[in-house]
């Protein structure tokens, strides 16, 4: 039995889930509000203890140039671009490969397979830390891109391939029946007839994967140590040591670091709620 829609219940409950949800809106905004309130003061003002109230300035321009002009945030930037699109790419390539496969063809060994592709998925990272760490030193990748991007490759496609091995698998037969019908080879049958019906899935996917790699700084820390090449996330943390009284940087590097996620969503908004809500509504 599903429950009573919000606006078909009695008033009180109405009034009780309305100021909840407001509540919770301001929980989440209110820090958000405070970072791009500070970014916008000046040095002087950051210094006064005004966190809090109106800025008295808008320093909007001299911040943010300043990011880009007295620190090395544009590297991090370009570091973080080096790690995350590569990965986020080759994660797509594999899991769609490989739930490609999973879903539709039956080999022994099979669920072993789709099993550990799952069981990896509940390891925590924290476990692997120091055998990650161990292993990129040993094979010479540790402190360049190459040791983030196979990582966050190797990380990321179990759950990728779950999300896209159940996309595939909803596809209806007959589909594939008439590919084998027409002489269609199984790449073919990938390219011309998977592909095009998977696209929202292969976009809500991007999305979830830039995210996770561009917001990561646990793997950050671990696998890179010089300035070359540590992503983002690192960086901030850097800056924050270097300029340690300069909150008004600070908070609008943080601004900075944060949007290509959000503008990744929103250019991709219509895909990605296509892509997650597939299945759950029978035509």
């Amino acid at each position: 039995m599903y429950p009573r829609p919000i606006a078909e219940d009695a008033p009180v409950r109405r009034f009780a889930y309305a100021s909840m949800v407001v509540l919770i809106l301001a929980l989440w905004l209110v820090p958000l509000m405070a970072v791009m309130a500070t970014s916008l003061r000046s040095f002087e003002e950051v210094m006064a203890g005004n966190y809090w109230g109106w800025p008295k300035s808008f320093n909007f321009i001299e911040n943010y140039m300043a990011v880009f002009t007295q620190t090395a945030m544009a590297r991090y930037f370009l570091n973080s671009l080096i790690v995350t699109l590569p990965s986020v790419v080759g994660v797509l390539v594999l899991s769609t490969l490989t739930g490609y496969v999973l879903s539709r063809y039956r080999f022994r060994g099979a669920n072993l397979m789709f099993a550990l592709f799952v069981g990896g998925n509940f390891l925590p990272a924290q476990i692997m830390m120091i055998p990650v760490r161990d292993l990129m030193v040993s094979i010479g990748l540790y402190d360049t891109y190459y040791a983030l991007i196979v990582f966050h490759i190797a990380f990321q496609t179990g759950f990728a391939t779950l999300f896209m091995r159940n996309f595939i698998a909803a596809l209806p037969d007959e589909l594939f029946q008439a590919a084998r019908a027409e002489g269609a080879s199984p790449w073919q049958t990938l390219w011309h007839v998977v592909l095009p019906l998977i696209r929202p899935a292969l976009a809500a996917l991007a999305i979830l994967t830039f995210t996770f790699v561009w917001n990561d700084y646990f793997w950050a820390i671990v696998l890179t140590q010089s300035d070359a090449v540590k992503p983002v996330t690192a960086g901030l943390n850097n800056l924050r040591g270097e300029w340690v009284s300069a909150w008004n940087l600070v908070a609008a590097a943080t601004i900075l670091v944060a949007i290509p996620p959000v503008v990744m969503f929103f250019l991709m908004q219509r895909h990605f709620i296509a892509g997650l809500t597939v299945g759950a509504v029978k035509g």
